[in-house]
């Protein structure tokens, strides 16, 4: 029998990693806080990208997704994938229909969860609040918007419990969630050990290709309506609005960003 090859996309953030719970790790790159935090990333990959090459995945792209990029560390890089970093480049560089699947790792809660560690959407700093369609959604969902506008399902999430819950809520229960901490408040955590994180990370690995054929991709009813809420530094929250009628990766690449 022919083995199936699949290529998979891994989108990266550091929020979400195992061992990260304070905005102190997330922000300054010069620090040794942040250097000991992508250290911790890298494991998270390296495990992830062992576990779906144990189950045969024949591509794998990483793509650095935290503040703009230029977060990997060379050395530290799992042979077997390829990837993704710095700046300027395309949002989901590299991204499409040819894939069979995305992985979120790293990723967290959107802003104002309360169980959300270093909860926030887009930015930890400038506050915003984002809607689609009337719903309030965070970074989950827009990362599956632009993998939705090229037929790409959401596969797997790895980020704290609130993190994986959100996942389920808009992505459906196919999607398979791994938990790396429990979050307590905003800056405030029940870590789990790197040993069981990653295990669970690598094995989790061959349950989402399990679960591709479960998994569909993320899409909105067209025209999108969106609405970004600024809430720090002003007395009365101040919004745009905009309205998005093509289901192009240029446009929903745009609702993120606006």
């Amino acid at each position: 029998m022919t083995k199936i090859k699949r290529k998979i996309y891994i989108s990266t953030d550091l929020e979400g990693a195992s061992g990260v719970w304070r905005f102190a790790q997330t922000r300054d790159r010069t620090s040794p806080l942040f250097i000991q935090a992508v250290e911790y990333l890298m494991g998270d990959i390296a495990a992830l990208v062992r576990g779906l090459r144990e189950a045969g995945v024949s591509k794998i792209t990483v793509i650095d997704g935290h503040s703009g990029g230029s977060n990997f560390i060379p050395h530290l890089m799992e042979p077997g994938a390829k990837y993704l970093t710095g700046q300027p480049r395309r949002t989901m560089e590299g991204l499409d229909k040819t894939y069979d699947g995305i992985i979120l790792l790293g990723y967290h809660a959107m802003k104002g969860t309360p169980d959300g560690v270093l909860n926030h959407t887009q930015s930890s700093m400038a506050e915003s609040r984002y809607w689609y369609n009337r719903r309030e959604s965070g970074e989950i969902a827009q990362t599956a918007l632009i993998a939705g506008s090229v037929g790409v399902p959401i596969i797997m999430v790895i980020g704290d419990v609130a993190t994986c819950r959100e996942a389920k809520r808009f992505l459906g229960s196919n999607v398979v969630t791994i938990a790396t901490k429990r979050g307590i408040s905003r800056e405030a955590a029940e870590l789990y050990p790197f040993q069981e994180t990653r295990t669970a990370i690598a094995k989790g690995a061959k349950k989402a290709l399990d679960a591709i054929a479960g998994c569909k991709p993320f899409k909105l009813k067209m025209p999108i309506h969106c609405k970004r809420e600024w809430i720090e530094h002003t007395e009365r929250p101040q919004e745009t609005r905009v309205v998005v009628r093509e289901a192009s990766i240029r446009d929903v690449t745009k609702i993120c960003a606006f």
